[in-house]
């Protein structure tokens, strides 16, 4: 089984989220949706007419969304097969979160690795 096919997405915490987007945007011309993230697409180099992409995104220094990890940041992969891969992590040990969520951009599960980092996992819907 092909486990992590990309990275989905650089979340990580942030004192002023909307300072530092206006920072990038003006020093590094990374341009913010609405939803407070930029969205730098690319093509699978097997398959190159399967859009993906990967998401950059401040949150708020308060935020609870990469609980239970501590760390300032979550790093998102991209998976092919979300209830497979998170099987197979949980039968080697893996810390995984029961909760699975699902969107009209994909399904998105978490498991945190032995430093305490949360990570996420994404499984694109299919173009």
């Amino acid at each position: 089984m092909k486990r992590v096919t990309g990275i989905g997405g650089i979340f990580f915490k942030a004192n002023d989220p909307d300072k530092l987007r206006n920072w990038y945007r003006a020093h590094l011309g990374i341009e913010c949706e609405k939803e407070g993230g930029a969205i730098f697409k690319w093509r699978k180099a097997d398959d190159p007419n399967s859009e993906r992409c990967t998401v950059w995104a401040p949150f708020s220094a308060d935020t609870d969304y990469f609980a239970p990890s501590t760390k300032p940041f979550m790093i998102n992969f991209q998976v092919e097969n979300l209830d497979e891969a998170l099987a197979q992590l949980k039968r080697e040990g893996v810390d995984v979160d029961p909760k699975v969520e699902s969107y009209g951009y994909g399904k998105f599960g978490w498991i945190m690795d032995p430093e305490g980092n949360r990570i996420e996992l994404w499984e694109p819907k299919k173009s």
